[in-house]
């Protein structure tokens, strides 16, 4: 089964609105959480659509602009280090998800999210495991998620140059622990993580 297919089964079964969830930046010791809910038009293939870990920057951008320009409704979700501290990264990842969906501007009739369940959102919800790789709107979900993600990280960086964020993304790359190490954490690092707490911190 591709990935429309596994979308276009729920169709069939008379969900009409069908929205894809995923998020970018669960992993990460430094910078948002960030999700995007896409529904897709039926019939519509997007050229080499897949999980966006697996597509290079260039085909990223390129579909984030075609998933932008041919979607039914795109929704997105920002969770700030300040509320992943609050809620811790799973709490933060959910309501990042819900918002995403929240703003999404008629409700779906079903969502599909990447192995997380969302309390709070009152919409049936399927949750396949590694969901970006079997159906369509979640790797949509996931390229527009990641984009986002990772263009917040390049302004981040104009502030920060020290760290690179621009290169990792606040990933726990050496060249970041080495950052921490140097200047100690900045106001958008997790200090609730391991690694960032183990640093002295200078303020």
């Amino acid at each position: 089964m591709d990935l429309y297919e596994f979308d276009d089964g729920f169709r069939g079964k008379g969900y009409k609105r069908v929205a894809g969830i995923d998020e970018a930046g669960r992993g990460p010791i430094a910078g948002p959480v960030v999700a995007g809910a896409v529904v897709l038009p039926s019939g519509r293939r997007f050229k080499s659509l897949r999980d966006s870990k697996l597509v290079p920057e260039p085909e990223r951008k390129r579909l984030f602009f075609e998933i932008l320009a041919h979607s039914i409704d795109i929704g997105v979700g920002i969770v700030g280090v300040d509320e992943i501290e609050r809620l811790n990264i799973l709490g933060a990842t959910r309501l990042a998800m819900a918002t995403a969906v929240r703003n999404l501007s008629t409700k779906p009739d079903i969502v599909l999210i990447d192995a997380v369940k969302i309390p709070s959102l009152e919409i049936e919800q399927i949750t396949p495991f590694k969901g970006e790789s079997k159906s369509a709107s979640i790797a949509a979900a996931s390229i527009v998620a990641k984009y986002i993600r990772d263009s917040l990280m390049g302004f981040y960086h104009a502030l920060y140059p020290q760290y690179g964020f621009d290169r990792h993304k606040g990933y726990c790359t050496e060249e970041h622990i080495k950052a921490l190490n140097t200047y100690g954490p900045c106001p958008i690092h997790r200090r609730g993580f391991r690694k960032v707490m183990t640093l002295s911190l200078p303020f």
